[in-house]
């Protein structure tokens, strides 16, 4: 089916014009909604707001006369020049000096709106999905989907299957002999013919039984008969599903700073907030870890003041258990997004490489490296960026091709952008370390 829209476009308008006035002010209100979330308290980034956008930008174009060209115009109040004079250039060009802005520090004012929750968070996540979500499990007794089964000579009206009916109704009058249109008005045609006065007047009797008979077995052989009718039928089925399951690793040791913990809380939060609202079959487990691990619930998780040595081993070890103990690979969809500063037990480092090659990274569909730095740590001009411990521990696993991403951020302004490059679409086909 084509649908053609024949509205006339206003005037010094098209619909190609629109359009893009429309993708235009879409991805202005995108940035603004992005610029926003990293400027926002933690317990505001999932709100919604007031967006300001660039007055300038919401204008819809229109097509006008151009002001150039050669004129011959003499406007009223002029003293100075005739027609036929020719006007010098400005010194600063064709066009003018430019203007350095209104001199009492008028303007025109953003163009501002409010978006409610539900619009801030559609923008907000659009364009973000987990990496490799596969259907791996069958849905629990109950959760089913249906398909069809085939066609029944009963049903309700709305599953009414008008092709078998037709079909149906065709082979039944064409066995019947069911007679055409076109014999009929052969015959009347005949009669016609017939009756009038150079005809047969016994052969026109003959076609007038004839006409009577046939009209009488069309009226018994209906074009579609009840048992003609068939409804689409269909069975439930187990449906498939892609539940999957995000692992939270967030390093609360003495070493993370309370800047650094607000950075790392700000990631899991956006996290948190994308997976609650893009997927229904999404559980999320929170560990946190010190020179121990264990897992938490959400509230733990974001505000318990616990802090401790660094072991980053008793983190994944944990992840391990919880992943065998109530996750398998094969029913679910593992992914894991870990925050640390880096920092870790030297002697540690060994092993918390062989815990990522060996046990979890095989079943992960994704690993996120989210590693937080001090606003401080950027290294000067000409000097090779510091690499810490688990950060050179995680490059080396990540270059024997497991699906493992790495990101560094120091700034708030930082975790958004990282988080978007993170959980884009297609993120899991470019996964590579960035400083």
């Amino acid at each position: 089916m084509q649908i053609v829209d024949r509205r006339l476009n206003p005037g010094g308008k098209s619909l190609a014009n629109r359009q893009r006035f429309l993708r235009r002010a879409k991805d202005m209100i995108r940035e603004a909604v992005r610029e926003a979330v990293g400027e926002r308290e933690m317990r505001d980034l999932d709100r919604g707001g007031e967006i300001a956008i660039p007055s300038a930008g919401v204008r819809e174009p229109r097509l006008h006369r151009a002001s150039g060209g050669f004129r011959e115009i003499v406007l009223p109040g002029n003293r100075e020049y005739l027609v036929g004079d020719h006007i010098e250039r400005p010194p600063g060009g064709a066009g003018g000096s430019g203007s350095e802005g209104s001199p009492d520090g008028g303007g025109e004012d953003n163009f501002r709106f409010v978006l409610t929750q539900e619009e801030f968070l559609d923008l907000f996540l659009d364009d973000l999905e987990l990496p490799d979500l596969a259907k791996k499990r069958m849905l629990e007794k109950g959760a089913i989907g249906y398909r069809r089964s085939g066609f029944a000579t009963q049903g309700s009206p709305a599953n009414l299957a008008l092709g078998r009916t037709m079909r149906n109704a065709m082979s039944r009058r064409i066995a019947l002999r069911r007679p055409k249109g076109e014999e009929i008005l052969t015959l009347e045609e005949a009669l016609r013919r017939e009756e009038a006065p150079e005809g047969d007047p016994v052969e026109a009797e003959a076609l007038r039984r004839q006409l009577i008979e046939t009209r009488a077995r069309t009226v018994r052989i209906p074009y579609i008969d009840p048992l003609d009718v068939r409804y689409r039928t269909f069975e439930p089925q187990p449906k498939p599903i892609a539940q999957a399951v995000m692992f939270c690793l967030m390093d609360v040791s003495g070493s993370m700073s309370e800047s650094m913990k607000d950075l790392a809380k700000r990631f899991f939060l956006l996290l948190h907030v994308f997976l609650k609202r893009r997927y229904k079959q999404v559980e999320v487990v929170f560990i946190r870890h010190t020179h121990q691990a264990a897992e938490v619930d959400e509230k733990t998780f974001f505000h318990s003041p616990e802090t401790g040595g660094t072991v980053v081993s008793t983190a994944l070890e944990e992840t391990r258990r919880v992943m065998a103990a109530r996750y398998s690979p094969a029913d679910w969809n593992i992914y894991v997004a870990q925050a640390s500063d880096g920092d870790n037990t030297t002697s540690d480092n060994a092993r918390s490489a062989a815990l990522l090659t060996e046990q979890i990274l095989p079943s992960c569909q994704y690993y996120a490296y989210l590693e937080i730095g001090r606003e401080g740590d950027e290294a000067p001009i000409g000097f090779v960026p510091h690499e810490t411990d688990l950060w050179r521990t995680y490059a080396t696993v990540q270059g024997s091709g497991l699906p493992l991403a790495m990101r560094r951020v120091r700034h708030r302004k930082d975790i958004y952008p990282v988080f978007r490059d993170l959980f884009r679409k297609g993120a899991a086909a470019g996964q590579d370390a960035q400083p």
